[in-house]
């Protein structure tokens, strides 16, 4: 570890929770691209317990890029890819297709056009039937799930009027329109949520001269 690596003190107490869930919901092999990465702790830590997975960490802070690569460095891990320059509400991003997309603790701590931009390229690298995974805290029918998201909620806004704990219901409906289905909720501990969307079939495009 050098001085580069960035340390999160709520990774360690979250990585075992969030690994329970995508054990069950990641495929073995194949490509997942993690969004918003941060430090790159959850990269080494998710990249080591799924050897099968190439794993691409990405950020748009150049700081962050510094942190996950020293993290790699020195983890060595042979399926843990250079971490890429990605904003989530770009129109493009620099990966072509994935097996999965995993996304940790961002929506929140972003505008809202930045969670709608990781919906839509999500959902145009995702074959049908793979998974965007969302964790971090969410209001439930309108509501906090807890005084201490409340809390936090309000200290985002202070912060940036544009960040915020979203509503779930919101983030669902968003996600439907870009071409996933219903979500399937997971309660973590620390009040906070995985969220699992499956992409749900591309539909075909009929040339013009065989259309009824």
């Amino acid at each position: 570890m050098t001085d580069a690596c960035r340390h999160a003190p709520a990774t360690a107490r979250n990585r075992g929770p969030i690994l329970g869930v995508l054990r069950r919901h990641l495929p073995g092999t194949g490509l997942l691209l993690e969004v918003s990465s941060g430090t790159g702790e959850h990269a080494v830590h998710f990249a080591a317990a799924f050897p099968g997975l190439a794993w691409q960490p990405s950020d748009p802070d150049p700081a962050a890029r510094t942190s996950i690569a020293a993290w790699a460095a020195a983890a060595g891990l042979p399926n843990l890819r250079p971490p890429l320059d990605l904003d989530a509400a770009a129109a493009a991003w620099p990966v072509a297709r994935a097996d999965a997309v995993l996304c940790i603790n961002m929506i929140h701590i972003a505008p809202w056009e930045a969670g709608l931009g990781l919906l839509r390229g999500a959902a145009r690298l995702l074959p049908p039937g793979a998974p965007l995974i969302l964790y971090g805290p969410y209001r439930r029918g309108g509501r906090h799930t807890a005084p201490s998201n409340a809390a936090f909620d309000a200290s985002l806004r202070a912060q940036d009027p544009r960040w915020g704990v979203r509503d779930l219901e919101d983030v669902a409906a968003a996600a439907m329109a870009a071409g996933f289905g219903p979500p399937e909720v997971e309660e973590l501990p620390a009040n906070n949520l995985a969220v699992i969307f499956r992409r749900t079939a591309r539909a075909a495009v009929i040339p013009e001269e065989v259309r009824a």
